[in-house]
């Protein structure tokens, strides 16, 4: 290995390229902390600047017998470093905007879910306020909102005048109404 220390860049690459160890672990100790502060001045997160060169050097063994011998060991390593370290963030790019997409898309479901259930459970309690009315106060709002029949066939079918199933209406709304922004106030203290 001391041996290697004294040889050129060049010299060293012309070893990685027939197998040489020691020649990849001399250029390994050479350039690794300058890849690193390189990488990490580009990303500014450690753990991803460790991950990249460490990558930079695996590749550079990897590929070794396919460089070129005229080739600028310090370039090619900060080429290799510029390229991953893009890479990276079109990767973290793409990652990001499929989280925001899925974030957004899970927000419009939720929210749509959460309509649904206020409707749902707004129905149901509209239905068991419904259902504590007296009966004939009942009947005549189920009449009218259940079967969309008018005051006057509502009057007519229950042989009573248009004005008592205005007045029963009316009543009705007003009950249920009144109910139901109790409960809507009791939940908002409760949450």
């Amino acid at each position: 290995m001391n041996n290697c220390r004294s040889l050129s860049d060049q010299q060293l690459l012309d070893l990685i390229k027939s197998g040489d160890e020691a020649a990849f672990a001399e250029i390994y100790e050479r350039y690794w902390g300058v890849m690193y502060a390189h990488v990490f001045k580009m990303l500014g997160e450690e753990d991803d600047a460790k991950d990249i060169t460490q990558e930079i050097f695996t590749a550079l063994w990897l590929k070794g017998i396919h460089i070129e011998y005229d080739t600028n060991i310090s370039g090619y390593l900060y080429v290799m470093a510029r390229n991953k370290v893009i890479s990276l963030i079109r990767q973290d790019r793409v990652r990001k905007d499929y989280l925001g997409t899925l974030s957004l898309y899970a927000l419009e479901m939720s929210n749509t879910t959460l309509e649904q259930l206020n409707a749902r459970d707004l129905a149901s309690a509209v239905e068991r306020e419904l259902q504590s009315l007296p009966c004939k106060m009942r009947e005549i709002f189920e009449l009218s909102r259940k079967q969309n029949l008018s005051h006057k066939e509502i009057a007519v079918r229950l042989e009573i005048s248009d004005k008592t199933v205005k007045k029963q209406i009316s009543n009705a709304l007003k009950i249920i109404r009144l109910r139901l922004n109790t409960i809507s106030v009791f939940l908002s203290l409760l949450f």
